[in-house]
């Protein structure tokens, strides 16, 4: 066991489980203070060139986010200073697919209702055309990400227990034959409608049906990356009155059907 990654892992999530206590206290003084993630930002020291490129991106459905969110980002851009940061919104998703991949990848990522769906999608095909590191809005690197992905990596995948792939952390190269799979396969899913959940539809429900762990480079999320140490659910979706997509996606269905495409 990488016991020091673990006691590291440890304490940033006491220190942002501490930070994101006091942050109650900051909105409730400050109710409508929101900081703004940038669109790019370079990375802070220079790096060597490797298979994965050093870029870490993030999406989400506003840029003007909470106190704990920006502390996310913060820390992630001081522990991997190598590599830049890309982000998007909603609309720059769109733009993005709509400018580099066929129209038919475009209309079936059109048709998914649901921003966290829409999000899967776009992880994929972003990585697929060039290359990095994504991590989810409130995702946080244990360990320095040049440090974690080897120059031997190509593609490196999250495992929690029970081997369970899960999709909120991807590094990859670009153009990779799994990714190439793992879109199909999302593709597919929305031509068929049959699925009713964000989970299986376009997220790890996907990635543990497509990939094998044991024919796939894998690390433990405790030694590389954890999730909610900083920010939680009423500080991401803080101002959007849909809520996460476990709730929306009982209100609407994730796929908007072809006929409501043709009206």
């Amino acid at each position: 066991m990488k016991a020091h990654i673990l006691l590291t892992s440890r304490l940033i999530k006491l220190f942002a489980n501490i930070t994101k206590m006091l942050c109650y206290g900051f909105h409730a003084l400050f109710p409508t203070m929101r900081f703004t993630l940038p669109e790019r930002s370079g990375a802070l020291l220079q790096g060597r060139d490797r298979p994965i490129p050093r870029i870490i991106w993030q999406t989400n459905f506003t840029n003007r986010v909470t106190l704990p969110v920006y502390l996310n980002y913060l820390f992630n851009r001081l522990i991997s200073p190598t590599f830049e940061y890309r982000f998007m919104i909603t609309q720059a998703r769109a733009d993005f697919i709509r400018a580099n991949y066929p129209e038919e990848i475009f209309r079936s990522y059109s048709r998914l209702q649901i921003g966290a769906a829409q999000a899967d999608f776009w992880r994929l095909l972003v990585l697929q055309q060039h290359g990095g590191v994504y991590l989810d809005i409130d995702a946080h690197a244990v360990w320095p990400l040049g440090f974690i992905i080897g120059p031997e990596h190509e593609e490196l995948y999250i495992i929690r227990q029970d081997n369970e792939l899960t999709n909120y952390f991807i590094a990859s190269r670009p153009g990779n034959p799994n990714l190439d799979r793992l879109i199909a396969q999302v593709l597919k899913n929305i031509r068929e409608n049959t699925i009713a959940g964000v989970y299986d539809l376009t997220g790890p429900g996907v990635f543990n049906q497509v990939l094998d762990h044991r024919q796939v480079p894998t690390t433990f999320y405790r030694h590389t990356c954890n999730q909610g140490s900083f920010t939680n659910e009423y500080f991401q979706y803080i101002d959007k009155p849909q809520g996460k997509w476990t709730k929306e996606q009982h209100k609407v269905s994730v796929v908007r059907s072809e006929d409501a495409d043709e009206q």
